[in-house]
C-alpha cells in the first residue's frame, strides 16, 4: 500500500505548493489513473512515492515504512517510470538498460540475467536483449522502460505519461502490458493528464488540481464530472 499524508510539497523559491495538503490511499494490486491538467501536481505527487523528492510537510510510506527515511527501499518497491522514456534510459541496449538497477542492488549474475529475461517477456520484447535503444520506435522504448521498471521487482509501478508521443500500434501495445501486469497482481498508477487512453482499465480515478486532489472516485463515477475539471472527457 502507498499512503500519503497530509502531503505538502514547494519548491524552491516558488510563492504557492506544488502539492498542497494531499491524502491518499492506493491499496496493493490496485489500478489507479491520476489525472489532471498540464502543471497540475501530478508528477510532483509521484515522485514522494519512492523518494526523489521529500515532503516539505506531511509523510508517505510505502508497504507501512516511510519512503524518506530509505530510499533504496522505497525505489525498489516503487518502480517509476518517465514521461519521455529517453530520460531513463542509461545504457545503450535494451539487455543492459534492464539489467541496470538490479546491478547496481548488487544482485548475482545469474538473478539478474533471469530478471531481465521476465522482464522483456512480461512486455513481449522477448529476444530483443541486443538490440540499440535508439533504433527502437516510441512504443518499444516505452515498453522498455517498463521492463526496467520491473526488472526491480516492485510490487507497485507508476507510470508518467506512458502514451505521450506514441501512435495506436504503440498505445495499444502498451496497454496490453499494464493490463497484463496489473493482472499479475502489481499496483499500476497511470499519471496522464488524458485519462481516455486508459479508463477502461482503470478501478479509481483520482484527480488533481492545483496541487489538491479534487476527485477521487470509480471511473464510472467519474466520467462526465471530468470536463468541470480541467481533463478531458474519454471518446
Amino acid at each position: 500500500m502507498i499512503e500519503v499524508e497530509g502531503l505538502v510539497h514547494r519548491y524552491d523559491g516558488a510563492e504557492s505548493a506544488a502539492v498542497d495538503g494531499v491524502s491518499l490511499k492506493i491499496e496493493s494490486g490496485a489500478f489507479v489513473v491520476l489525472v489532471g491538467p498540464n502543471g497540475a501536481g501530478k508528477t510532483t505527487l509521484v515522485r514522494h512515492f519512492n523518494a526523489l523528492l521529500e515532503p516539505t510537510e506531511g509523510l508517505v510510506l510505502v508497504d507501512g515504512a516511510p519512503a524518506a527515511d530509505d530510499p533504496v527501499a522505497a525505489r525498489t518497491a516503487v518502480g517509476m517510470t518517465f514521461q519521455d522514456p529517453r530520460d531513463g534510459f542509461v545504457a545503450a541496449t535494451v539487455g543492459e538498460d534492464v539489467a541496470f538497477g538490479p546491478e547496481n542492488l548488487g544482485v548475482a549474475r545469474e538473478e539478474v540475467d533471469r530478471r531481465v529475461e521476465d522482464a522483456l517477456s512480461a512486455v513481449e520484447m522477448s529476444g530483443r536483449r541486443e538490440d540499440r535503444i535508439d533504433r527502437l520506435s516510441g512504443g518499444e522504448q516505452a515498453r522498455v522502460a517498463i521492463a526496467g521498471a520491473l526488472a526491480m521487482e516492485p510490487a507497485h509501478l507508476v507510470l508518467d505519461e506512458p502514451f505521450a508521443g506514441l501512435d495506436l500500434a504503440g498505445r495499444r501495445s502498451v496497454r496490453g502490458a499494464l493490463s497484463a501486469l496489473h493482472a499479475d497482481g502489481r499496483s499500476v498508477i497511470v499519471v496522464t493528464h488524458d485519462p481516455g487512453q486508459v479508463l477502461e482499465l482503470a478501478e479509481r480515478v483520482v484527480v488533481v488540481g492545483d496541487g489538491q486532489v479534487v476527485l477521487d472516485a470509480e471511473p464510472d463515477d467519474a466520467v462526465g464530472r471530468l470536463a468541470d475539471l480541467g481533463v478531458p472527457e474519454p471518446c
